[in-house]
């Protein structure tokens, strides 16, 4: 699998059957690289609702050639917004679709629209590739006990985790929640956007360290792109 870092919690995702996947498409955040491949994408997914999150996602999605997978709420609100094609799901669910399982699992974490009303719950995804690998995005939380499951049920070599605090996890909890998942890789995300999210990719490789996880911390650039599999 391919993943470029387009800052905050936004990836692009390249699978190995060649299929493109945004995941929470704010490619305007202050940390976005000059250029970003602005689709079209075979899917957008979308944690929660919170702006950060729900990004372009109605410019970027506006033809039928792009198929949005969300929670419930959110499809609700993109069909109602014009957006053509949009699969919504809930907590605990796998949509398989093109060759992929995409499964909904638990966040931590509160979710309203723009205009404050409720978004549904918040939510990450563990998506398993056509050759069987599993990239997890943890989307904004917490840390939370069933993260073993997670880890137990879907065996994800590959996690992206919040680390900035404040808002979500610190490094010292993502340690933990690797702890639980027992991943191959860690990407952090969600630090450094704004001065309040303060956790380093450093603090974590630290933390990892004092649990002895081998994990590896694959600290990514906006727009610099992981290759895992090959």
């Amino acid at each position: 699998m391919e993943i470029t870092f387009y800052g905050h919690a936004t990836f692009r995702v390249v699978t190995p059957g060649g299929l493109k996947i945004l995941i929470d498409p704010w490619i305007s955040n202050p940390r976005a690289p000059r250029e970003v491949d602005r689709g079209p994408y075979d899917f957008i997914l979308i944690t929660h609702a919170h702006g950060d999150h729900l990004g372009e996602v109605l410019e970027l999605a506006r033809t039928a050639a792009t198929e949005v997978v969300a929670i419930h709420e959110i499809q609700q609100y993109l069909m109602a917004r014009g957006i053509p094609k949009a699969t919504g799901m809930n907590i605990g669910g796998t949509y398989e679709t093109r060759g992929i399982r995409i499964t909904m699992v638990p966040a931590l974490h509160s979710s309203s629209f723009p205009d404050g009303t409720y978004g549904g719950d918040a939510c990450g995804f563990v998506i398993e590739m056509e050759d069987g690998r599993k990239l997890y995005h943890a989307g904004d939380t917490g840390l939370f006990a069933e993260m073993a499951f997670i880890g137990e049920l879907y065996q994800p070599e590959v996690v992206c985790l919040p680390i900035g605090s404040h808002y979500v996890m610190n490094p010292r909890e993502a340690a933990k929640a690797c702890e639980l998942l027992r991943p191959e890789v860690v990407i952090p995300m969600h630090y450094g956007t704004f001065p309040l999210l303060t956790g380093t990719p450093e603090a974590l490789r630290e933390e990892l360290n004092l649990r002895g996880l081998s994990v590896l911390v694959k600290e990514l650039a906006p727009g610099e792109t992981f290759r895992y599999g090959e």
